[in-house]
């Protein structure tokens, strides 16, 4: 059972940064296994959007709207994967959570992420941090 817990949220204004941690528990790799861990938000009136993820091999990938804005990478030794978050507009705004998802090293996905991946795809996921930008 994995437990996450979502951190570096706030109210900023439009053009501003913050930096998005989460924290997995409970992982198990192994030489044919890994995770993908992505970040997801949900967004009053528009429901759940995919923003970024990265494969178990480190290949980030992020969907149109934050490319060149939003970075995220991992650190396997604290089991953390973070989201430097720039330039923020107030179309960011929304409830942020990552997600995991357990994928085997002989599949594509252990490789190559989709960052439009939700809950759906995520084998499990958690609370998440409110992120509000203002204009």
């Amino acid at each position: 059972q994995l437990q996450f817990v979502e951190s570096g949220g706030g109210l900023v204004q439009a053009g501003g940064s913050l930096r998005l941690s989460c924290a997995v528990s409970g992982i198990k790799t192994s030489d044919e296994w890994g995770y993908v861990i992505g970040w997801i938000r949900r967004v009053p009136g528009k429901g759940r959007e995919g923003v970024s993820c990265i494969s178990a091999s480190g290949v980030p990938t992020y969907i149109d709207s934050v490319k060149g804005r939003f970075a995220i990478s991992s650190d396997s030794a604290k089991n953390t994967v973070s989201m430097e978050m720039n330039s923020l507009e107030p179309t960011d705004t929304g409830l942020y959570y990552c997600g995991a998802a357990r994928v085997h090293s002989g599949s594509d996905t252990y490789y190559y992420c989709s960052a439009h991946w939700t809950d759906d795809n995520y084998d499990s996921w958690g609370q998440g941090t409110q992120v509000t930008v203002s204009s």
